[in-house]
């Protein structure tokens, strides 16, 4: 089902957290903290919606890095449900793709929760104090991938707050897989 992320809140501060990375690390937020901000994205290993997208994140994470945005994403979905998205999955998804990133297993759904992820992809983008300032979509396309032109949303609004400390006052929610929960016990 999809899903659709609320507004950007200025200013709130990125939670931290302690995870495990596909190639094994630990990973804390200071590990991926960039010296220009921060991109942490929700995504995960079977949703339409981040395959779509997948070659232009990457392309996307690699120009951000190098403008000194720390870059990483979070799978949080019920692996047990979604089998698609274990930790095995996301190893071979992240090696077949050369991710530039870590990609983290949030087991517990705990970051998922702290950070209010709705679906996937979801993108919060963070300034040098990890102050919120982007929660928008990486660009147009939906399930299916959009032009070759389309405006770069994510990569423009975070190569702003790299360079001024503040997003764009208009964004547009991201749309995507609502993340797949685990039953409360």
């Amino acid at each position: 089902m999809a899903a659709t992320p609320p507004v950007c809140d200025f200013g709130w501060t990125a939670p931290d957290f302690e995870l495990t990375a596909t190639d094994g690390r630990r990973l804390r937020l200071s590990d991926v903290r960039g010296e220009n901000g921060t991109l942490v994205m929700f995504i995960c290993n079977h949703c339409p919606y981040v395959l779509a997208v997948l070659d232009r994140m990457l392309r996307d994470a690699r120009d951000l890095m190098d403008l000194g945005v720390g870059v990483v994403a979070i799978c949080s979905n019920d692996a047990d449900a979604y089998p698609a998205d274990s930790f095995d999955k996301m190893a071979e998804l992240a090696a077949a793709h050369d991710f530039p990133f870590a990609y983290l297993h949030d087991a517990t759904q705990e970051v998922a929760r702290a950070y209010g992820a709705v679906c996937t992809p979801d993108f919060f983008g963070f300034n040098s104090d990890l102050g919120l300032q982007y929660r928008g979509r990486l660009d147009a396309s939906r399930k299916e991938t959009g032009p070759a032109d389309v405006r770069r949303d994510l990569y423009l609004a975070m190569k702003q707050v790299a360079e001024t400390g503040q997003g764009p006052a208009d964004q547009i929610p991201s749309m995507g897989c609502s993340i797949k929960w685990k039953d409360a016990a």
